[in-house]
Protein backbone atom coordinates (compact mmCIF):
# COMPACT_ATOMS: atom_id res chain seq x y z
CA UNK A 1 0.00 0.00 0.00
CA UNK A 2 2.84 2.36 0.75
CA UNK A 3 4.42 1.50 -2.55
CA UNK A 4 1.07 2.03 -4.32
CA UNK A 5 0.57 5.36 -2.52
CA UNK A 6 4.10 6.38 -3.51
CA UNK A 7 3.50 5.48 -7.15
CA UNK A 8 0.14 7.27 -7.14
CA UNK A 9 1.82 10.29 -5.54
CA UNK A 10 4.59 10.18 -8.12
CA UNK A 11 2.10 9.92 -10.99
CA UNK A 12 -0.05 12.72 -9.46
CA UNK A 13 2.97 14.94 -8.88
CA UNK A 14 4.25 14.23 -12.40
CA UNK A 15 0.89 15.08 -13.94
CA UNK A 16 0.59 18.15 -11.72
CA UNK A 17 4.12 19.20 -12.61
CA UNK A 18 3.43 18.62 -16.29
CA UNK A 19 0.21 20.61 -16.10
CA UNK A 20 1.99 23.34 -14.09
CA UNK A 21 4.82 23.43 -16.67
CA UNK A 22 2.30 23.64 -19.52
CA UNK A 23 0.40 26.39 -17.69
CA UNK A 24 3.65 28.32 -17.02
CA UNK A 25 4.69 27.88 -20.62
CA UNK A 26 1.28 29.12 -21.81
CA UNK A 27 1.56 32.11 -19.47
CA UNK A 28 5.03 32.88 -20.76
CA UNK A 29 3.83 32.56 -24.34
CA UNK A 30 0.80 34.79 -23.59
CA UNK A 31 3.05 37.34 -21.84
CA UNK A 32 5.52 37.27 -24.75
CA UNK A 33 2.69 37.60 -27.26
CA UNK A 34 1.24 40.52 -25.28
CA UNK A 35 4.66 42.17 -25.10
CA UNK A 36 5.24 41.56 -28.81
CA UNK A 37 1.79 43.00 -29.60
CA UNK A 38 2.45 46.06 -27.43
CA UNK A 39 5.90 46.54 -28.97
CA UNK A 40 4.38 46.22 -32.43
CA UNK A 41 1.69 48.78 -31.52
CA UNK A 42 4.30 51.12 -30.00
CA UNK A 43 6.43 50.75 -33.11
CA UNK A 44 3.46 51.58 -35.38
CA UNK A 45 2.57 54.59 -33.21
CA UNK A 46 6.21 55.75 -33.21
CA UNK A 47 6.45 55.41 -36.99
CA UNK A 48 3.18 57.30 -37.44
CA UNK A 49 4.34 59.99 -34.96
CA UNK A 50 7.70 60.26 -36.71
CA UNK A 51 5.99 60.54 -40.10
CA UNK A 52 3.71 63.23 -38.67
CA UNK A 53 6.68 65.11 -37.20
CA UNK A 54 8.55 64.90 -40.54
CA UNK A 55 5.48 66.10 -42.36
CA UNK A 56 5.09 69.01 -39.92
CA UNK A 57 8.79 69.82 -40.26
CA UNK A 58 8.52 69.79 -44.04
CA UNK A 59 5.43 71.95 -43.85
CA UNK A 60 7.21 74.42 -41.56
CA UNK A 61 10.21 74.44 -43.90
CA UNK A 62 7.97 75.07 -46.89
CA UNK A 63 6.17 77.85 -44.99
CA UNK A 64 9.51 79.36 -44.00
CA UNK A 65 10.77 79.20 -47.60
CA UNK A 66 7.50 80.71 -48.80
CA UNK A 67 7.74 83.53 -46.24
CA UNK A 68 11.36 84.19 -47.22
CA UNK A 69 10.40 84.27 -50.89
CA UNK A 70 7.46 86.58 -50.15
CA UNK A 71 9.71 88.91 -48.11
CA UNK A 72 12.30 88.91 -50.89
CA UNK A 73 9.61 89.71 -53.44
CA UNK A 74 8.30 92.52 -51.23
CA UNK A 75 11.80 93.90 -50.75
CA UNK A 76 12.47 93.62 -54.50
CA UNK A 77 9.21 95.38 -55.30
CA UNK A 78 9.94 98.10 -52.72
CA UNK A 79 13.50 98.51 -54.06
CA UNK A 80 12.25 98.85 -57.65
CA UNK A 81 9.62 101.40 -56.65
CA UNK A 82 12.23 103.30 -54.61
CA UNK A 83 14.62 103.35 -57.62
CA UNK A 84 11.82 104.66 -59.82
CA UNK A 85 11.03 107.28 -57.19
CA UNK A 86 14.70 108.32 -56.95
CA UNK A 87 14.95 108.60 -60.74
CA UNK A 88 11.80 110.73 -60.85
CA UNK A 89 13.11 112.93 -58.02
CA UNK A 90 16.46 113.38 -59.77
CA UNK A 91 14.70 114.26 -63.01
CA UNK A 92 12.54 116.79 -61.17
CA UNK A 93 15.60 118.27 -59.45
CA UNK A 94 17.40 118.62 -62.76
CA UNK A 95 14.35 120.18 -64.41
CA UNK A 96 13.90 122.57 -61.49
CA UNK A 97 17.59 123.51 -61.55
CA UNK A 98 17.38 124.19 -65.30
CA UNK A 99 14.20 126.22 -64.79
CA UNK A 100 15.78 128.25 -61.99
CA UNK A 101 18.91 128.86 -64.06
CA UNK A 102 16.79 129.93 -67.05
CA UNK A 103 14.71 132.19 -64.84
CA UNK A 104 17.80 133.73 -63.29
CA UNK A 105 19.35 134.27 -66.71
CA UNK A 106 16.14 135.82 -68.03
CA UNK A 107 15.88 138.11 -64.99
CA UNK A 108 19.53 139.10 -65.31
CA UNK A 109 19.10 139.63 -69.06
CA UNK A 110 16.07 141.88 -68.53
CA UNK A 111 17.81 143.77 -65.72
CA UNK A 112 20.95 144.13 -67.86
CA UNK A 113 18.92 145.43 -70.81
CA UNK A 114 17.10 147.96 -68.61
CA UNK A 115 20.34 149.06 -66.96
CA UNK A 116 22.13 149.34 -70.31
CA UNK A 117 19.29 151.39 -71.80
CA UNK A 118 19.27 153.70 -68.80
CA UNK A 119 23.05 153.89 -68.91
CA UNK A 120 22.93 154.89 -72.58
CA UNK A 121 20.24 157.43 -71.81
CA UNK A 122 22.27 158.83 -68.91
CA UNK A 123 25.41 158.95 -71.06
CA UNK A 124 23.52 160.71 -73.85
CA UNK A 125 21.99 163.10 -71.32
CA UNK A 126 25.37 163.83 -69.79
CA UNK A 127 26.89 164.43 -73.22
CA UNK A 128 24.03 166.74 -74.14
CA UNK A 129 24.38 168.56 -70.81
CA UNK A 130 28.14 168.91 -71.30
CA UNK A 131 27.59 170.26 -74.81
CA UNK A 132 24.92 172.64 -73.50
CA UNK A 133 27.24 173.83 -70.76
CA UNK A 134 30.04 174.32 -73.26
CA UNK A 135 27.72 176.21 -75.57
CA UNK A 136 26.43 178.29 -72.68
CA UNK A 137 29.98 179.02 -71.54
CA UNK A 138 31.04 179.91 -75.05
CA UNK A 139 28.00 182.14 -75.56
CA UNK A 140 28.60 183.71 -72.17
CA UNK A 141 32.23 184.27 -72.97
CA UNK A 142 31.28 185.59 -76.36
CA UNK A 143 28.75 188.01 -74.82
CA UNK A 144 31.22 189.02 -72.16
CA UNK A 145 33.84 189.53 -74.82
CA UNK A 146 31.39 191.62 -76.87
CA UNK A 147 30.49 193.67 -73.83
CA UNK A 148 34.09 194.07 -72.95
CA UNK A 149 34.93 195.09 -76.52
CA UNK A 150 32.05 197.58 -76.58
CA UNK A 151 33.14 199.00 -73.25
CA UNK A 152 36.72 198.99 -74.39
CA UNK A 153 35.81 200.81 -77.62
CA UNK A 154 33.46 203.12 -75.77
CA UNK A 155 35.79 203.87 -72.88
CA UNK A 156 39.08 203.65 -74.73
CA UNK A 157 40.17 206.88 -73.23
CA UNK A 158 39.05 206.02 -69.70
CA UNK A 159 41.41 205.56 -66.88
CA UNK A 160 43.39 202.44 -66.12
CA UNK A 161 41.26 201.79 -63.03
CA UNK A 162 38.11 201.51 -65.07
CA UNK A 163 39.91 199.06 -67.37
CA UNK A 164 40.97 197.01 -64.30
CA UNK A 165 37.44 197.15 -62.93
CA UNK A 166 36.06 195.85 -66.20
CA UNK A 167 38.69 193.13 -66.24
CA UNK A 168 37.87 192.21 -62.62
CA UNK A 169 34.20 192.10 -63.43
CA UNK A 170 34.84 189.82 -66.37
CA UNK A 171 36.96 187.47 -64.22
CA UNK A 172 34.33 187.45 -61.52
CA UNK A 173 31.66 186.45 -64.03
CA UNK A 174 33.89 183.66 -65.35
CA UNK A 175 34.59 182.47 -61.83
CA UNK A 176 30.90 182.50 -60.95
CA UNK A 177 29.98 180.58 -64.06
CA UNK A 178 32.81 178.12 -63.42
CA UNK A 179 31.72 177.56 -59.82
CA UNK A 180 28.11 177.05 -60.91
CA UNK A 181 29.25 174.60 -63.57
CA UNK A 182 31.42 172.72 -61.03
CA UNK A 183 28.52 172.56 -58.57
CA UNK A 184 26.34 171.21 -61.33
CA UNK A 185 28.93 168.53 -62.20
CA UNK A 186 29.27 167.52 -58.53
CA UNK A 187 25.52 167.26 -58.26
CA UNK A 188 25.37 165.07 -61.37
CA UNK A 189 28.16 162.84 -60.00
CA UNK A 190 26.33 162.48 -56.68
CA UNK A 191 23.09 161.59 -58.46
CA UNK A 192 24.91 159.07 -60.66
CA UNK A 193 26.58 157.53 -57.60
CA UNK A 194 23.21 157.28 -55.80
CA UNK A 195 21.69 155.60 -58.84
CA UNK A 196 24.55 153.09 -59.00
CA UNK A 197 24.25 152.35 -55.27
CA UNK A 198 20.47 151.91 -55.58
CA UNK A 199 20.94 149.56 -58.54
CA UNK A 200 23.56 147.52 -56.68
CA UNK A 201 21.33 147.36 -53.61
CA UNK A 202 18.38 146.25 -55.73
CA UNK A 203 20.45 143.55 -57.46
CA UNK A 204 21.83 142.37 -54.09
CA UNK A 205 18.28 142.22 -52.66
CA UNK A 206 17.08 140.17 -55.64
CA UNK A 207 20.02 137.76 -55.38
CA UNK A 208 19.60 137.43 -51.60
CA UNK A 209 15.86 136.80 -51.93
CA UNK A 210 16.36 134.08 -54.55
CA UNK A 211 19.16 132.53 -52.50
CA UNK A 212 16.99 132.54 -49.36
CA UNK A 213 14.14 130.87 -51.25
CA UNK A 214 16.49 128.26 -52.69
CA UNK A 215 18.02 127.62 -49.27
CA UNK A 216 14.60 127.17 -47.62
CA UNK A 217 13.55 124.79 -50.40
CA UNK A 218 16.78 122.83 -50.04
CA UNK A 219 16.34 122.58 -46.24
CA UNK A 220 12.74 121.38 -46.72
CA UNK A 221 13.82 118.73 -49.23
CA UNK A 222 16.64 117.60 -46.95
CA UNK A 223 14.21 117.20 -44.03
CA UNK A 224 11.76 115.29 -46.25
CA UNK A 225 14.58 113.02 -47.42
CA UNK A 226 15.69 112.42 -43.78
CA UNK A 227 12.08 111.59 -42.78
CA UNK A 228 11.82 109.17 -45.69
CA UNK A 229 15.04 107.41 -44.63
CA UNK A 230 13.77 107.22 -41.02
CA UNK A 231 10.44 105.77 -42.18
CA UNK A 232 12.26 103.21 -44.34
CA UNK A 233 14.38 102.15 -41.34
CA UNK A 234 11.27 101.86 -39.15
CA UNK A 235 9.51 99.81 -41.86
CA UNK A 236 12.51 97.46 -42.12
CA UNK A 237 12.60 97.06 -38.31
CA UNK A 238 8.84 96.39 -38.26
CA UNK A 239 9.19 93.73 -41.00
CA UNK A 240 12.07 92.08 -39.13
CA UNK A 241 10.07 92.16 -35.88
CA UNK A 242 7.07 90.54 -37.60
CA UNK A 243 9.27 87.85 -39.16
CA UNK A 244 10.87 87.17 -35.77
CA UNK A 245 7.43 87.02 -34.10
CA UNK A 246 6.14 84.58 -36.74
CA UNK A 247 9.28 82.47 -36.44
CA UNK A 248 8.97 82.42 -32.66
CA UNK A 249 5.28 81.50 -32.93
CA UNK A 250 6.11 78.68 -35.37
CA UNK A 251 8.90 77.41 -33.09
CA UNK A 252 6.57 77.50 -30.07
Amino acid sequence: RCYCDQKILQKTSGEWKEEWWIACREKKLIFRADCHYRYFLYQLVFKAWRAFICQQQQKRNKNHVAELHANKQKLLWTWQRWLIYVDVRRTKHRMQAVALAFRERSCLRVSWAVWRRRHYQNCAGRKMKVLALQHWAQSLQFRAWLQWRALYLYSQNEKQEEARAVTHHRHWQLKTSMEAWLRYLNLQKAKRRQKELAREHHQGGIVQRYFSGWRLLWECRRRVHAHQKHFEKLAAKLVLWRVFARWKHCIL
